[in-house]
């Protein structure tokens, strides 16, 4: 029979980052945080509450209050089968309502973040997200990365031991939503444009670009570019290497999920040979 676990604290006290912990400690392999469900690494269904644009739909995501929300961990729960589930909650009533919204038993323990960590671990987690809004999310960043597109999102690397194992590096993630702090902002497709024009200006093996077309579909950007190649490179490495270089650096100064970038080579420029036999 499927026991459910609530793991309580305030908002901000390191809850997230300590959900793994928690559940190995109790062989759960489930966890619920935030309207995300997450099998150990893997988030396997929902969207996460984080994203919403309002603290008040925030709530409101992570109580799983929307049938369409609902029912989709529902299906996930059905399709896994698991035996255990730990949700995480800032009171007893929100991992109470979250259970009984999700149709799951009535919690068998409840586990409280001072039962693991410190007061003053409690205070710096709690002066982190209060200075720093920042948030994190008990799965890999590449579990997310497509979902918050647009978020200033970091990985956080733990390095971990198990009893009678060998040590291991687990991985979470950071976010800071936009309404903590930031304010709403917006990336106009102009700067994705010229990031990746600039880009091509510096590589060598490229004369010019002659178009360049930018989508944004709102959970990343695809790129267009038609170019001119210079003789004498290799044409398909040096397309590789520019498509690599162009997502790595859009997501890294805007924070926007490079959905795809295709370079086209339209045609390849001749440097005309100087006096002495050399190329201009």
């Amino acid at each position: 029979m499927l026991k459910t676990y609530g793991f309580v604290g305030p908002s901000g006290t390191g809850k997230s980052y300590r959900a793994q912990l928690v559940a190995g400690k109790k062989n759960i392999k489930y966890i619920i945080d935030d309207g995300l469900l997450i099998k150990e690494n893997e988030v396997i269904a929902g969207k996460s509450a984080k994203k919403a644009p309002t603290k008040i739909e925030t709530v409101r995501d992570a109580l799983f209050t929307k049938e369409e929300q609902k029912n989709e961990i529902l299906k996930a729960i059905k399709k896994y089968k698991p035996e255990s589930i730990l949700i995480l909650g800032t009171s007893d009533n929100m991992v109470k309502r979250i259970a009984q919204n999700l149709n799951l038993p009535e919690l068998t323990e409840i586990i409280y973040i001072t039962d693991v960590a410190t007061e003053e671990e409690i205070k710096t987690a709690r002066r982190i997200r209060v200075t720093e809004g920042k948030h994190v999310i008990p799965v890999p960043t590449f579990e997310i990365k497509k979902d918050f597109s647009g978020f200033l999102l970091d990985p956080l690397q733990i390095f971990r031991t198990k009893r009678n194992e060998k040590p291991y590096i687990t991985e979470k993630s950071i976010i800071r939503p936009t309404f903590s702090y930031l304010g709403k902002f917006t990336i106009s497709d102009t700067v994705f444009r010229q990031i990746a024009e600039y880009l091509a200006s510096k590589t060598i093996s490229i004369h010019k670009v002659t178009k360049t077309r930018i989508e944004n579909y709102g959970e990343g950007i695809s790129i267009y570019m038609e170019i001119v190649v210079i003789y004498g490179y290799n044409v398909v490495d040096s397309l590789s290497n520019f498509k690599l270089k162009c997502k790595k650096e859009i997501e890294k100064l805007t924070s926007m999920n490079v959905e795809k970038v295709e370079i086209v080579a339209k045609g390849i420029y001749m440097p005309e040979k100087s006096d002495n036999g050399g190329m201009k």
